[in-house]
């Protein structure tokens, strides 16, 4: 199937990739989707649902890029045309801390009160809770504890979660080994490319020579315009020590094992790119 499917992980920096894939779609002739925006995301879904939306993706005109909020849908396992997987991966802390203040931003709770007008909304002392006050005080919320199970809808401290795939006994134990390994596995066998702005100019580089169909440009359009680009950054987000960081760190150890096998991956992948043909980026 020529599709680009990238169901993209919150708050790793997704809308600037979706930004530059708008873009280069003008460059490369293909058609950009985008899911609905939905009242809440749901990411986890059952057999049914997952065979529609592999269904309705393979139905696109070609060539196409899919961006949704989604686990991973194993697409041949449905009998569905398999796509060609893309994602992004973020530091788990900094994701999680990321996490904690854009769900208290102004915006998204004005967001909220329409999508939900008759659900009341948050406390006022929920929404000035800091991350530092949360963790030090062992707040449910800011307590992850190992093999836990999903809180919340808006529980997203598994960044695994949108690798392993759908099953709530194999992939929803929070830092889990099993949902790790799950993960590793779908990255290896089925991603064309994850990257993480962490390595910006790996990330693009490798999905320039592995996808170039539809990355062709990249590295140009983003360090000439990577100022336009959208990049959903929240201002009101204050500065969290590094204690508190080192702290929650201890909690979060598969996680930071799947990050840093995904980054690793990318840059044998940048590495084998360089010995072929003496790239100079």
């Amino acid at each position: 199937m020529d599709t680009v499917f990238f169901n993209r992980v919150p708050k790793v920096g997704s809308e600037t990739l979706i930004e530059l894939m708008k873009q280069l779609s003008d460059i490369n002739g293909f058609t950009l989707f985008r899911e609905k925006q939905p009242k809440a995301i749901l990411v986890t879904l059952g057999p049914i649902q997952q065979l529609q939306l592999a269904e309705d993706i393979a139905d696109l005109e070609q060539p196409a890029a899919y961006v949704h909020h989604v686990n991973f849908i194993n697409f041949t396992h449905l009998e569905v045309p398999r796509p060609i997987y893309i994602n992004m991966v973020r530091d788990p802390v900094e994701r999680v801390i990321s996490w904690f203040y854009y769900a208290r931003a102004p915006w998204v709770q004005a967001q909220r009160q329409r999508n939900f007008p008759s659900v009341p909304g948050p406390k006022v002392q929920w929404l000035k809770k800091d991350f530092e006050s949360c963790v030090r005080n062992g707040d449910k919320e800011c307590n992850y504890i190992e093999n836990s199970d999903l809180e919340h809808v808006s529980d997203h401290r598994r960044q695994t979660l949108f690798f392993c795939g759908h099953s709530r006994k194999d992939c929803m134990p929070f830092n889990s080994e099993r949902a790790l390994q799950i993960a590793k596995r779908t990255v290896e066998s089925e991603y064309a490319v994850v990257g993480s702005w962490t390595d910006v100019n790996v990330t693009l580089t490798v999905l320039e020579h592995y996808i170039p169909k539809f990355f062709k440009g990249a590295h140009q359009i983003y360090h000439t315009e990577s100022g336009g680009l959208a990049s959903n950054t929240n201002p009101l987000k204050p500065h969290v020590s590094e204690e508190i960081k080192a702290r929650v760190r201890a909690n979060f150890s598969r996680e930071i094992e799947f990050y840093e096998f995904c980054r690793q991956r990318l840059h044998k992948q940048y590495l084998a790119l360089r010995l072929d043909s003496n790239l100079n980026y």
